[in-house]
């Protein structure tokens, strides 16, 4: 297989919280002048990784800063030449951009760029796509790869079928926090009683690590370690509409178009998250917009006969829950307590009085837009597929250490998926989640 490991990298001049519900705000970013950037380690781990062959960095960043963290990103990456690094900022972006607008104008711009979660993600596989890789492997700038195979891991099993005939085309990881556990610590305040997912999350995780198989399907993915085969990433975009959540979201997008996705409980990244983080009335307000959005999309897709239809049942014990009308309440009931009890407690009254409207509004006009793009999408990845004439654009500046493209016979065969004999639960069975 060919692999490309896709890093999003998040920077600002400092602490930028961003307003409420404002697509384009990020849990996190990197200050500028920080002396140790977490994209440092991150790259630095993936040094004893073997078999990597490139590692695009998408450099997302305001305007006031593009310049400067461009020049930063630059330079880490520079001291990591046997990664193959290719930087993506705006320049090699807007070429990518317009390579898509040429298929679809409505598409660039909104739905592929360096703005909003989705639609990042978007522009990775569009890179995935324009160099002929095979399958896309997304990492965050705050993990680092502490296995040597871990890329090895991270193709085990992809493009392979299981007993039951199904193609395994998606498959995700997970997360060990600096204790080495996967598992989500459950909020203990008051105020989380209705808003925590720790349990209904931990019981996926519980099912999963300790199923016999390997490779389970999954109602879950990981969007800082997993993979994406080129079967599917070129049929299913992320959706650029949603505030965040685009990897659970990515799952439901698979199953509605009869994919899956898989967990393999071998393969993980330790997360380092940093000091600096968006507020929680900021990211607070980000999943209202995106349950309500989320809700109502699912609606949509359930409506429409030529998708397979997602039932809640399929989706428990998380994130069933948290996709039916009764997360209005939940969302009412927790703003209510992080009012009376604080800190921001003027954002939460705005949520309450305003915000909760403006989401719902959202929701209603939006949750149609992403089956628009989505019948779009696999006719812009044909078209930029292994573009040579694009590669060279791109290369020409988001190539930092002066490296030609690989040619094909430095691509890596299919040797890590030989032997393999994947054993599955059945697809019917919620017993492998």
């Amino acid at each position: 297989m060919n692999p490309i490991i896709v890093i999003p990298s998040y920077w600002a001049e400092g602490n930028q919280p961003g307003e409420l519900g404002e697509r384009g705000v990020y849990d996190y970013t990197t200050p500028i002048d920080k002396p140790l950037p977490e994209l440092e380690s991150c790259l630095a781990s993936l040094e004893q990784v073997r078999g990597v062959l490139r590692v695009a960095v998408l450099v997302v960043a305001p305007k006031s800063c593009r310049e400067a963290a461009r020049a930063r990103v630059n330079s880490i990456c520079r001291s990591h030449p046997d990664l193959n690094p290719l930087v993506v900022g705006p320049e090699e972006g807007e070429r990518i951009m317009s390579a898509v607008g040429r298929v679809v104008p409505s598409a660039a711009g909104e739905a592929v760029s360096l703005r909003g979660y989705g639609a990042i993600k978007n522009l990775g596989l569009a890179v995935a796509c324009v160099f002929g890789h095979d399958v896309a492997v997304f990492m965050y700038d705050d993990e680092v790869a502490e296995d040597p195979d871990f890329l090895s891991k991270a193709v085990f099993g992809l493009s392979a079928y299981t007993r039951q005939d199904l193609k395994i085309l998606a498959k995700s990881g997970f997360f060990i926090d600096e204790d080495g556990s996967p598992y989500a610590n459950p909020a203990k305040s008051w105020t989380e009683r209705y808003w925590t997912k720790a349990p209904q999350f931990n019981k996926v995780m519980e099912r999963a690590q300790k199923a016999k198989n390997r490779v389970t399907r999954s109602n879950h993915m990981c969007g800082g370690c997993c993979a994406i085969h080129a079967e599917a990433y070129t049929r299913i975009p992320f959706d650029p509409y949603i505030t965040r959540g685009d990897d659970l979201d990515y799952v439901l997008n698979l199953r509605s178009h009869g994919l899956d996705c898989w967990f393999d409980n071998d393969w993980c990244v330790r997360l380092c998250p940093p000091e600096e983080t968006a507020s929680d009335a900021s990211v607070f307000m980000q999943d209202v917009y995106r349950w309500f959005y989320e809700y109502r999309k699912l609606e949509v897709l359930n409506a429409r006969r030529d998708l397979r239809t997602i039932t809640p049942e399929s989706l428990m014990p998380y994130p069933a829950p948290w996709l039916c009308d009764q997360v209005r309440s939940r969302v009412r009931s927790t703003a209510l307590r992080r009012l009376v009890a604080g800190p921001d407690r003027l954002a939460y009254l705005r949520i309450i009085v305003r915000g909760i409207r403006d989401a719902d509004k959202f929701a209603r006009e939006n949750a149609s837009r992403y089956l628009s793009f989505s019948m779009t999408w696999p006719g812009v990845m044909s078209a930029i597929w292994d573009d040579r004439y694009l590669q060279a654009a791109i290369l020409r500046t988001g190539d930092v250490c002066g490296r030609a493209a690989l040619s094909p016979a430095q691509k890596p065969s299919d040797a890590p998926l030989s032997g393999i004999a994947l054993s599955v639960p059945d697809p019917g069975s919620t017993g492998g989640l």
